[in-house]
C-alpha cells in the first residue's frame, strides 16, 4: 500500500543505487504486491537459471514448455527450486523434490514427491490442481515451507541479497527452506514465498525467517513485510492485510475471503474496505538497471464494518 515515503532520496542518486536498497530507504509499503495464483507447483531444477528460468534452464525445453502450457489459465504457478549453497547441474539424471501447494484460506494443503523424471509432471491434472482439488500426487505434509528468490539473472537484487538469507535459514531448517525462481517484487528483495498459505513475504531477515516458519507451523501468518496471500488479486490482498493490521489478526484461517473491497472473517464478521490506486512517489526503479519512474500503489480511504 501507499503511503508517504520515510527517508526520501534525491532523485539522482535512485538509479545508482541497488533497487531494494532505494525501496528499504523509501519504507515502501509492499502490501498488495504478491504475485496471484491459487495453486503453486515447485519443481526442483539444480544448474544455472536465466531471465525466464523455467525455459532458460537445464530443464528440457520440451518438457519446460509443455508444462507452462498446461498450468496456463489454471490458476497453478510453476516455479524451479534449488537447495541453497552449490547447485552445480552434473548433467546426470538425479531425483527431483517436487511440491504441490494450494493456498486457499482454511482449505490451503501442500504435497510432496520425489520424480525420477520432470517429465512425469506433464500427467498432472493442472485445472484440478488450481481448484484446489487434492490430487494425490504425493504425501500430504504439515512441515511448512519457505522459498527464497535468489533468482539473479532476473534481478540483481534477488541474488545478492536472497541467497545469504537462503544459505542461513537453510543451515537450519535444512528441510523447509529453499532457493526459488522468480517471485515478483524485485525491489523487496529479498523476497519469499511461505506455502502452503501462499502469503509472500520482503525484506526477508534471517530472524524474520524463523518467526515465518515457527509461526506457519502454528498456523499463523506475520504482519511485518508482507506483501499478500496469492490467492487473492492484488487489490485484494491490500484490503484483507489492511483488515488485519486493523484487527490484530494473524490466523491464516481468520479471513476467509476478501473480494470486491469486502473482506470476511470466519466469525461471520465483514469489512469493506476503500481502496484507491494511485501513484506513490517519488520515482524509484522497479529493478535494478530499471529507469526510474513513480509506481502505483493502494491507498485505503475507509475501512468499516458491514452489519
Amino acid at each position: 500500500m501507499c503511503h508517504p515515503a520515510g527517508g526520501i532520496l534525491q532523485l539522482m542518486h535512485v538509479t545508482e543505487t541497488r533497487c531494494a536498497v532505494v525501496s528499504r530507504d523509501l519504507d515502501e509499503d509492499p502490501a498488495g504486491t504478491a504475485p496471484t495464483a491459487l495453486s503453486w507447483l515447485c519443481l526442483e531444477q539444480p544448474g544455472p537459471w536465466g531471465p525466464k528460468p523455467i525455459g532458460d534452464s537445464h530443464l528440457d525445453p520440451g518438457v519446460a514448455a509443455e508444462l507452462t502450457a498446461k498450468a496456463e489459465g489454471t490458476g497453478v504457478r510453476i516455479v524451479l527450486i534449488r537447495r541453497p549453497g552449490s547447485h552445480a547441474d552434473t548433467g546426470r539424471p538425479v531425483p527431483r523434490q517436487v511440491y504441490l501447494a494450494s493456498t486457499r484460506p482454511t482449505a490451503s494443503w501442500l504435497e510432496s514427491a520425489v520424480l525420477t523424471d520432470p517429465k512425469q509432471l506433464l500427467d498432472l491434472d493442472f485445472a484440478a490442481a488450481g481448484a484446489g482439488e487434492p490430487l494425490g500426487f504425493g504425501q500430504r505434509t504439515t512441515r511448512p515451507l519457505l522459498l527464497v528468490c535468489t533468482n539473479g539473472r532476473r534481478d540483481v537484487c534477488c541474488a545478492l541479497f536472497g541467497r545469504p538469507a537462503a544459505r542461513e535459514l537453510a543451515a537450519e531448517f535444512p528441510r523447509q527452506v529453499w532457493e526459488t525462481t522468480h517471485l515478483g517484487g524485485h525491489r523487496f528483495a529479498p523476497t519469499a514465498l511461505q506455502l502452503p498459505s501462499g502469503y509472500l513475504y520482503g525484506r526477508l531477515e534471517t530472524a524474520t525467517g524463523r518467526i515465518l516458519l515457527a509461526s506457519a507451523g502454528a498456523g499463523q501468518m506475520v504482519h511485518e513485510g508482507c506483501r499478500g496471500r496469492s490467492c487473492f488479486s492484488r487489490a485484494d490482498q491490500a484490503a484483507e492485510l489492511a483488515v488485519r493490521r486493523h484487527t490484530g489478526e494473524v490466523d491464516l484461517d481468520a479471513v476467509v475471503s476478501s473480494a470486491n473491497g469486502v473482506v470476511g472473517h470466519r466469525d461471520g464478521r465483514r469489512w469493506r474496505v476503500q481502496l484507491t490506486e494511485r501513484q506513490c512517489p517519488p520515482a524509484r526503479p522497479s529493478g535494478c538497471g530499471k529507469p526510474a519512474a513513480v509506481p502505483n500503489g493502494f491507498v485505503v480511504d475507509a475501512l468499516e464494518p458491514l452489519r
